[in-house]
């Protein structure tokens, strides 16, 4: 992931500066005092858990003032009339000598004298705050900072969904809608912001591609047709609670309305202008980061971060490549089931055509996708031993945004269930997409995908938080593709075309490995990307294109879910063969789900300690 997603992850991690202990004053000890108490190696130990817990207290106590989106996301409002100036120098200082004085405080405790859950807390901690550290080196650092914003990853299409009424962003009192005023301004301020920070990349001759730069100019572009009170950011004055009184909906309503004429407007159109005049045309021709300066070395560090796995380019190119054949085998057998004559490309382009596989209408796509979860939701408990206690609700993504959005994703709950989770699908153009896909979609971004990963971790007030809200994406997109697979023993692909519509899902993720690598460390083009995606898929090319353009915006992050998601598959395979009888589905879930999103390396530590503990029971 680019460093302004894996900073605002990193606030997900709560990495903060640790309290500091003042050193004690020496002090004379006379030759006749007794002798002091002997420490138990449970007392021992309990003061090591004790100092590990009140480091991950204060750590995340600090990121929280430093990071107040993260607070809010969590349902904590004390920093809530902040947005936050994560594109300072400032902020990058504060980031980086927070996350030494973690490493430094951690380096203080004894490991050995932890228990085995501790242990694991330490371990993560420790491989988080040293990835943070990597990404915060000056070298990666000056490549980032200077392209804060993107098509896919930007302030300017997260923040009016933050702040529409619908998001996040809470509107239940007169100080919430307050609140929102205050962060508007900072919202200026940061937009304002990125110009600087696009100038001192041009200065630096580090600059985005062309084709990113245009996407933003057109999604400007749509946010500045609307007027004032369609847009989202008067959503929150079209729905005021029943508490705030008649005089103060009449006064918010006219400062809602001049804060989005007078400073939201004005500061988008600079961002939009700027763009195009002067942006655009120093913006790079060639797509992958091989062709920005720095970028070869910036792309080998991200996929590593990205993998938490020690692993080049090259080999995942060849992962993909291996993978996307062996699907392909699958994928001919299906063709072959339901007697389709011709060859595997006219079955890609028969599923992209026929009308039995589009959806008639936004509303019937939806209604498809609520009797999907209620069908999903009856299968779980043969599963799973523990259940989220937040909601999932299943919508579209926004018009204003949908476009270049991905076919779905999710948005998190609070821990409390205040704020249900979110399974958003993509409507966008809608012959030009597919039904058969629907079930895996749905088990990969809601339920048991995100939603119960996510969800659980955060809901386990055992964890310490960066435990529970933090993570990598690794283990979170991996988790979200290998629930696809559960829809075999949960029979829901007995239908063949069902059963090609997750191969189709885990072919785009096999193609990923092999695409993200080609475009970043081996010369593709926008145009050859595409054209192997629909070459090996049933996608349709506004799909394709997506996706494609994804990748772009956000080297490696699309790496994730293959390799996430093929390290489960095998730790699942080497526990079933160890334990044979003894291996239960619910209890292998639990080990993976109940301690958070782990680094795939400490997870795979994880479960031979639990294989081991089964089999000596």
């Amino acid at each position: 992931m680019t460093l302004r997603l894996a900073l605002l992850a990193s606030t997900l991690l709560a990495l903060g500066a640790c309290a500091t202990t003042p050193a004690a004053e020496p002090v004379a000890v006379a030759e006749a005092a007794p002798a002091a108490p002997a420490v138990t190696p449970e007392a021992a130990a309990r003061s090591e858990h004790d100092r590990l817990f009140a480091l991950f207290t204060a750590s995340d106590e600090a990121s929280l003032k430093r990071n107040p989106l993260s607070a809010i996301f969590r349902g904590d409002m004390r920093y809530a009339d902040r947005l936050g100036d994560n594109i300072t120098n400032e902020y990058f200082a504060a980031e980086k000598a927070a996350a030494e004085a973690d490493v430094a405080a951690l380096a203080q405790i004894d490991r050995a004298k932890l228990n085995p859950t501790d242990q694991l807390a330490y371990d993560v901690f420790k491989f988080s705050t040293e990835d943070t550290l990597r990404g915060l080196q000056p070298d990666f650092l000056a490549l980032n900072r200077v392209r804060p914003m993107n098509h896919f990853f930007g302030t300017h299409t997260f923040y009016p969904t933050f702040a529409s009424g619908k998001g996040a962003a809470p509107f239940k009192t007169l100080t919430d809608y307050e609140n929102n005023l205050k962060r508007h301004d900072e919202f200026v301020t940061y937009l304002d912001r990125t110009i600087g920070r696009w100038r001192e990349g041009m200065a630096a001759g580090v600059v985005d591609t062309k084709l990113t730069v245009r996407n933003m100019i057109e999604q400007l572009d749509t946010q500045l047709k609307q007027k004032p009170e369609q847009s989202s950011y008067f959503g929150p004055v079209k729905q005021f609670p029943a508490e705030i009184a008649a005089a103060d909906r009449t006064r918010l309503t006219a400062e809602y309305r001049q804060s989005i004429t007078q400073e939201l407007y004005p500061a988008l159109r600079r961002v939009r202008d700027f763009l195009r005049a002067e942006y655009l045309p120093a913006a790079r021709e060639g797509v992958g980061l091989m062709y920005m300066k720095g970028g070869p070395q910036l792309y080998r560090y991200m996929v590593k971060s990205t993998t938490t796995l020690d692993m080049t380019p090259e080999e995942i190119h060849q992962t993909g490549l291996n993978e996307v054949a062996r699907i392909t085998a699958e994928m001919e057998k299906v063709r072959q089931e339901v007697g389709f004559k011709g060859t595997l490309q006219q079955f890609f382009d028969h599923l992209r055509t026929d009308p039995k596989f589009k959806a008639k209408s936004r509303e019937a796509l939806t209604q498809g996708y609520y009797d999907v979860g209620r069908q999903v939701d009856a299968e779980l408990p043969k599963y799973f031993s523990t259940i989220p206690k937040a909601a999932l609700e299943i919508r579209p993504y926004e018009p204003f945004r949908e476009k270049f959005e991905a076919g779905g994703s999710y948005s998190s709950g609070t821990p409390d269930g205040s704020r249900p989770g979110i399974f958003y699908f993509n409507a966008y153009d809608l012959p030009s997409r597919t039904t058969p896909g629907m079930t895996t979609l749905y088990l990969h971004e809601g339920a048991p995908g995100h939603h119960f990963q996510i969800s659980l971790a955060q809901e386990n007030t055992a964890l310490p938080p960066f435990m529970r809200f933090g993570g990598n994406t690794a283990f979170v997109e991996g988790w979200a593709l290998y629930s696809e697979t559960l829809g075999y023993p949960m029979g829901f692909y007995q239908d063949p075309y069902q059963r090609f519509g997750t191969l189709s899902d885990e072919m785009l993720r096999a193609m990923r490995l092999v695409v993200d690598t080609g475009l970043h460390s081996k010369g593709w083009t926008r145009e050859q990307a595409i054209k192997y995606m629909l070459d090996h898929s049933d996608m349709g090319k506004t799909d394709a294109t997506a996706e494609v353009e994804r990748y772009i915006a956000i080297p490696s992050q699309a790496l994730a879910y293959k390799v996430g998601a093929l390290t489960i598959q095998r730790l699942r395979q080497k526990a079933e063969a160890e334990l044979g009888p003894k291996f239960d589905i619910r209890d292998f879930h639990a080990q993976v789900l109940m301690t958070g999103a782990l680094p795939l390396a400490i997870l795979e530590q994880k479960i031979d300690r639990w294989v081991a503990e089964k089999k000596a029971v």
